[in-house]
């Protein structure tokens, strides 16, 4: 749920993000859906306000709170760990940053 970082197959076209990458759980808990909403990763962005920094398997990478997608339940099926509650207050911040 909310929090949980999931391995994500890669689909991107154009400007979004082309590589297999972690997406993290931004839907609350108590919304459920046959969809969650998540906001993708990169380890290679730019850093801004609006990408804090976490650690996902032992490597820095940004969650990308501009970049948010609604992925199927069904792609979600490699989970690879949980953001701890001060990293969530940090994406949450940068959440109420983007317009």
């Amino acid at each position: 749920m909310r929090g949980e970082v999931y391995r994500l197959p890669a689909r991107g076209k154009g400007h979004e993000q082309q590589d297999r990458r972690y997406a993290v759980v931004l839907q609350p808990d108590w919304l459920t859906l046959s969809t969650w909403i998540v906001a993708c990763t990169s380890t290679s962005a730019r850093e801004t306000s609006f990408r804090p920094v976490v650690d996902i398997t032992d490597q820095r990478t940004l969650i990308m709170c501009d970049q948010l997608a609604t992925v199927d339940l069904d792609r979600l099926n490699e989970p690879a760990c949980c953001l701890s509650l001060d990293e969530m207050k940090r994406v949450d911040v940068a959440l109420s940053l983007i317009p």
